[in-house]
């Protein structure tokens, strides 16, 4: 497999992927709507060495197109709504995307005969767990808001096109990554942008939600694993085995920033609002021989320290003024 088409290129993970596929050598091409939450620039490093096409992949004749001009022999299909509280507020955009947008995406690949279509879902289809347990990949789907449940129906669409058409599809379900590019409106980003601005940090309920957090880069390593070695119609989870409570994820960027607790500010819990996700990803570990290199301490606070120089391109998103005089991180 020598050339990808990756949609969702120029988002945050998706951008990781794309800038380790160049240089891991392969062929790429890339379908990105470019919605708020896609930028280019998270890409510029490798623009010269890649094929762009702005486009919904809803639209099935200009997908249609792009996969004659491109010939791809593995689709990875990272483009969807992916913002929770955003899904709340209005469900339509998840619906139409995640599940119309990958099946037309699942059809126009079997129309072309690729060898490999990786689905990336999210460990939010499983559901809720409480204090004990984890999901495994046999798992039943249990999704709560309006974006689970739109990524486990895509989630499902990958498995009823294998099944039904022998498409090629192997299910990716991460746990909540972190890292540059993110868009500051997730937990990790959003924090240090507020933080940094000496703004109240919203924080639902108590801030006792836990998560597993792993590094965008790490993330990016596993889904290369898979593609190349994962076993056609199986699912595989991606995690770190690190969870941490919403409050001390919030409380140590503070500590590292040199700020104080006051900024915290306990807001009305999120409807609906999971308590916990914690993923077994001994398949991935064990059949793959996958591991993450990068810790929750090392990779937040480098994290940190790539906000702190990257404020002009947060400005840019949340089109506000920002100041960027801040302390560096030891």
């Amino acid at each position: 497999m020598k050339k990808l088409l990756v949609t969702g290129g120029a988002g945050f993970i998706g951008s990781e992927f794309v800038r380790q596929a160049i240089a891991r050598g392969y062929e790429i091409a890339v379908v990105d709507k470019l919605t708020y939450a896609g930028d280019l620039v998270r890409i510029r490093e490798v623009e010269t060495e890649i094929h762009f096409y702005k486009a919904d992949i809803i639209n099935r004749e200009f997908l249609s197109f792009v996969f004659q001009a491109e010939r791809p022999d593995a689709v990875v299909h990272f483009a969807a709504e992916s913002h929770v509280d955003r899904s709340i507020l209005d469900a339509s955009p998840f619906l139409e995307t995640n599940i119309m947008g990958t099946q037309v995406l699942l059809e126009t690949a079997r129309a072309y005969g690729i060898e490999r279509f990786l689905n990336i879902s999210t460990d939010e289809v499983y559901g809720e767990l409480k204090e004990g347990g984890q999901f495994d990949e046999s798992s039943p789907l249990n999704p709560n808001s309006p974006y689970s449940v739109s990524k486990a129906s895509a989630d499902m669409l990958g498995r009823a096109y294998h099944r039904t058409y022998g498409l090629p599809v192997i299910t990716i379900r991460p746990c909540n990554n972190y890292g540059p590019w993110q868009y500051p409106e997730k937990l990790i980003s959003l924090t240090i942008a507020k933080a940094m601005e000496d703004e109240k940090i919203p924080v639902y309920g108590e801030g006792l939600n836990v998560r597993e957090w792993i590094f965008v880069t790490d993330c990016a390593g596993a889904i290369f694993r898979i593609l190349v070695d994962g076993n056609i119609g199986e699912a595989y989870n991606v995690g770190s085995g690190e969870e941490k409570r919403n409050i001390d994820v919030v409380k140590g960027i503070l500590k590292l920033l040199g700020k104080p607790e006051g900024l915290i500010e306990f807001v009305k819990d999120r409807l609906g609002h999971d308590f916990r996700y914690s993923l077994n990803s001994k398949k991935v570990r064990e059949q793959l021989e996958w591991r993450p290199s990068i810790d929750f301490e090392n990779g937040i606070k480098e994290t940190v320290r790539w906000y702190l120089d990257g404020m002009a391109w947060v400005n840019s998103k949340v089109q506000s003024p920002r100041k960027l005089e801040v302390d560096r991180i030891d």
